[in-house]
């Protein structure tokens, strides 16, 4: 291992002039919003280095794919995003190419690419994240591929650089990795046991974002109600977090099981934290929910929605829902719908259950044929776009805190924006507003977002 990459960042900056020129990076962060937060720490160490972010893939000379694995669709794409590059490399044999994230994590994952796949530069997992810059230095220096996967939990490293995605929301990690071990889940697999950050270091990572202009903070974790060993920890650091100063708190995502009464309580008595939770249900029967390991029932759960609606009536749910698991029936499948329907979330994410090997429900006997789980998919599909269009359209007439985020790809001179409840609003604007709040009345609903127009002041 050569001794340069371990002298900091100067020593790090030394060994990329001596490439003798200014070199582009581009990032494809791949799955959940845990791997868009490490995309922007590996920005920081890239720009830290002397490279520059490029304005597309074929205009860089390093590609970094930070791959996902928790469904079959996310493995599938990586890969086909590494052969798209294999063309690439022989139009740029320069091309430094950088494959990352859960996927590597996989037994036997990282071994297949390198054999399959040798243009490939560097292989790193999620636990050796904080040793990028020394891996892409050996593999400039010695001019050969590196591989490197730890095994183990890993460790958490503050004070790295970060580039951010955006000047006014910023993604702030709470903890990493999942203790759960749900059947159909292979995170804990990949990402680790439970470690969570000192709220002392969470704190002054929020402080300096409100100094620096940040307008919202998304606390992530796997599990976030389990933050500090579960209990209050993650109530009382959310308290904490308020008293910062942040305009605006969301966190992801949520187990029903570990959902505290005071973190429910947060939701009556933080005016910044906002009016949405994403709590993640899965499947309406019990028996399903067991066979899942879920360690929560039916019942616990609308307790549950029931709880934050008394505190919060206007509390937006989101929810993530798997159909199709190994011994799954028709019958159970009707008690997701009735969930559904008596829940009424705003928003649900839905997937056709995907066997990963090595957790729990692999392998077990799955009689239900793809078409007709295909149907099942479609029916929740068609139940949960009815739902939202009540939603959207009970918020016509009223007027909405929005957080301006960016243009809108449709509408030439307009924004688009989120509630606190977390619903999309699209409205005239200029790119002033981008960063700011806005009090929007809401005239018009679609499918998935509402249009209206930026109330005069005054």
């Amino acid at each position: 291992m050569t001794g340069i990459c371990r002298e900091g960042p100067e020593a790090r900056r030394a060994c990329m002039a001596r490439e003798g020129r200014k070199r582009l990076y581009f990032i494809v962060a791949m799955g959940c919003q845990m791997n868009v937060r490490d995309s922007e720490t590996l920005a920081g160490m890239l720009e830290e280095m002397g490279f520059s972010r490029a304005g597309t893939r074929e205009d860089a000379d390093l590609i970094l794919y930070l791959t996902c694995c928790v469904r079959e669709n996310a493995e599938n794409k990586a890969l086909g995003n590494v052969i798209w590059l294999k063309e690439l490399k022989k139009i740029k044999p320069d091309l430094v190419i950088c494959v990352g994230g859960c996927m590597m994590q996989v037994q036997g994952v990282a071994e297949s690419l390198i054999a399959r796949y040798p243009f490939i530069a560097l292989i790193f997992g999620t636990h050796n994240l904080h040793r990028f810059p020394e891996l892409l230095c050996r593999v400039l220096e010695e001019k050969r591929p590196v591989a490197e996967i730890l095994d183990g939990d890993g460790d958490i490293v503050e004070g790295l650089p970060v580039k951010r995605g955006s000047a006014h929301s910023a993604f702030v990690n709470v903890m990493y990795g999942c203790d759960n071990f749900c059947s159909y889940c292979i995170v804990p697999y990949v990402r680790g046991r439970e470690r969570s950050r000192s709220p002392e270091e969470i704190l002054r990572e929020v402080r300096g974002l409100v100094e620096g202009g940040t307008q919202e903070v998304v606390l992530l974790g796997q599990n976030v109600n389990s933050y500090g060993g579960g209990g209050n920890a993650f109530a009382a650091l959310l308290r904490s977090v308020h008293e910062t100063g942040i305009r605006r708190i969301r966190f992801m995502t949520s187990h029903p099981k570990d959902l505290s009464a005071e973190l429910i309580a947060c939701y009556g008595d933080l005016p910044n934290l906002a009016g949405h939770l994403h709590l993640p249900v899965q499947a309406g029967s019990d028996r399903v929910l067991a066979a899942m390991n879920r360690r929560y029932t039916r019942e616990h759960y609308l307790k549950l929605v029931e709880k934050l609606r008394g505190v919060r009536p206007d509390v937006g749910l989101t929810t993530d829902i798997i159909v199709g698991f190994p011994g799954e029936t028709r019958q159970d499948f009707r008690e997701t719908l009735s969930l559904v329907r008596e829940v009424g979330y705003d928003a649900a994410f839905t997937f056709i259950y995907s066997p990963r090997a090595g957790t729990g429900a692999y392998g077990l006997p799955d009689p239900v044929s793809m078409e007709e789980k295909t149907e099942w998919i479609e029916e929740l599909i068609a139940l949960q776009r009815e739902i939202t269009g009540r939603v959207l359209k009970a918020q016509i007439g009223s007027c909405q805190e929005v957080l301006a985020d960016a243009p809108s790809a449709r509408d030439p001179g307009w924004l688009g924006g989120k509630t606190g409840r977390g619903l999309m609003v699209n409205f005239p604007g200029a790119p002033d507003m981008i960063g700011r709040f806005v009090q929007v009345d809401i005239g018009s609903a679609g499918r998935n977002t509402l249009r209206g127009k930026v109330r005069e002041e005054g």
